[in-house]
């Protein structure tokens, strides 16, 4: 279902919305592209969130870093 909608933009929103027009597309079409890809970013940042704070958690995972980190100290040629 279509909706229409109106919006104020201000001269930084303007700007963006002048480039993107400027490739062809409609203002309806720029904006929508706009709202998805924004839409799309915010999810893949939660997505990531998520994993990064599920790796946090898991106390094997962190084990293992220690151990590879020390390892990797330990090939580390003398200053």
């Amino acid at each position: 279902m279509a909706g229409a909608i109106s919006v104020r933009l201000d001269d930084d929103a303007l700007k963006a919305l002048a480039k993107l027009e400027a490739t062809g597309m409609s203002r309806s079409e720029a904006l929508r592209k706009a709202l998805i890809d924004s839409a799309g970013r915010l999810s893949r940042r939660h997505a990531l969130a998520e994993e990064v704070a599920a790796l946090e958690a898991d106390e094997q995972d962190r084990r293992e870093m220690r151990e590879v980190a020390r390892l990797m100290e330990s090939l580390r040629a003398p200053r």
